[in-house]
């Protein structure tokens, strides 16, 4: 059965329609990754062979330089995340790092016949996968001093059709390019910002943060578990080391830390030098009285979780450390459970999103007994409360540094120093 032809007026009026479409995706609330697929889709239904569709662009993100994502007709849409210790090489030898280099806003090469043109290793790639015609775009963003080329987004249409692309076709693209730029610039720098504030000041709070909680003294009360742990002997390690001997060991510790928490599902608020807060929000609000349900349960077992594995995560640490002949990193551990207010604090020009109160306060205390009773984990008596088939051992009351009464402290027998030594 023949090809069928596909109608210029048919194929016009559903670029067009794709045009509108992609308008109202830089309107929406669609992530970009469904525009680029929905573009994609619609680029077929108009007769347009984009069997192999690639869009990039660079992101500020502590893990990845650069995201990608890719389409293909079979394979569907795949996001690939470029990190920033991946070799740039097989980057800096492709077309759009030519492009970049030449200002060029397209590159056109045909993968197949005659005329074909294989200057560049991916198109020997795409070649022996069925490709026969390539097209290649750049879309920069303004900014006010003028367009920067980092700054934008890359892309690729290509077809395995055998006579390659139209004229018409290439119309179509360079017709949709700009407007799904628009679309993509949208969602990138909400991405961005997301990004941004969820690495600085934690997930939830970044989150709300974009909801609209940026005034000074926007905030709730929450019930709460509060992880605090603190680094000991920093001053002597400061003092010892070099600066950046230092900040790398710093950095190790926190990665064993905060990486704990944060992978057990904990909110880190804050670095305060070489100390961490963090909390475990307890899901239904009330008085500290009244926490007596699963989810306080629950939100305590995972934040002592998090604490062995933050040990653990320590003693790993320790050893390659020994191995390199340099001193241990000891630290503590204090865990709490109260209401604290989760909100905005600081001056309008300069605000922090974290917790106060005196239960993060007594959170902070419980720990910095943990030298004192050379124990790397102390819990107060409502943590240990809500948790009673636990083997607690009780370490007596304790004056707490600006809390009026004696507190009892808790801790269980595998956080004494040996068995974590050991361990």
């Amino acid at each position: 059965m023949a090809a069928r032809t596909p109608d210029p007026d048919t194929t016009n009026t559903l670029v067009d329609s794709l045009a509108d479409w992609l308008m109202s995706q830089a309107l929406g609330e669609t992530s970009m990754e469904e525009t680029f697929e929905g573009c994609c889709v619609r680029l077929m239904a108009a007769d347009i062979p984009a069997s192999r569709c690639f869009v990039g662009f660079r992101t500020l993100h502590p893990l990845f330089h650069a995201v990608s994502l890719h389409w293909e007709p079979a394979g569907g849409l795949q996001t690939i995340g470029h990190r920033h210790d991946e070799s740039r090489a097989v980057f800096e030898r492709g077309p759009h790092h030519f492009m970049i280099e030449r200002g060029l806003p397209a590159l056109r090469r045909r993968l197949s016949g005659r005329g074909a043109t294989l200057d560049f290793p991916i198109l020997e790639e795409l070649r022996a996968a069925g490709i026969t015609d390539y097209f290649a775009y750049l879309v920069p963003f303004q900014r006010a001093g003028g367009a920067t080329p980092s700054d934008g987004i890359i892309g690729s249409w290509a077809t395995g059709r055998r006579t390659g692309f139209t004229e018409q076709d290439l119309r179509a693209f360079q017709r949709i390019q700009r407007r799904l730029a628009v679309a993509c610039k949208v969602r990138i720098k909400e991405q961005i910002a997301r990004t941004v504030l969820a690495t600085y000041i934690g997930r939830d709070a970044g989150r709300r943060v974009l909801e609209g909680v940026i005034q000074r003294g926007d905030g709730e009360v929450i019930h709460s578990v509060i992880w605090f742990c603190d680094l000991r002997d920093s001053t002597r390690l400061a003092a010892s080391l070099p600066g950046g001997e230092f900040l790398a060991t710093l950095n190790d510790f926190f990665e064993c830390t905060a990486g704990a928490v944060l992978d057990h599902g904990g909110e880190v608020l804050r670095f305060i030098g070489d100390a961490l807060l963090a909390i475990f929000p307890i899901s239904d609000h009330g008085s500290a009285d009244a926490h007596r349900g699963p989810p306080h349960r629950t939100a305590c077992e995972t934040a002592l979780e998090s604490a062995r594995d933050a040990m653990e995560r320590v003693a790993k640490l320790n050893t390659s450390r020994a191995e390199e002949g340099k001193s241990p990193v000891r630290f503590g551990i204090g865990l709490h459970v109260g209401d604290v207010i989760y909100g905005n604090i600081g001056v309008p020009a300069r605000l922090e999103f974290s917790v106060v109160g005196p239960a993060a306060n007594e959170a902070a205390r419980v720990e910095s007994l943990c030298k004192v009773l050379g124990r790397p984990l102390l819990t107060s008596a409502e943590f240990a409360a809500l948790l009673p088939d636990a083997a607690w051992e009780s370490l007596g009351a304790h004056l707490l540094p600006g809390i009026g009464t004696p507190r009892e402290i808790f801790t269980l027998a595998e956080f004494s120093e040996a068995a974590v030594a050991a361990g």
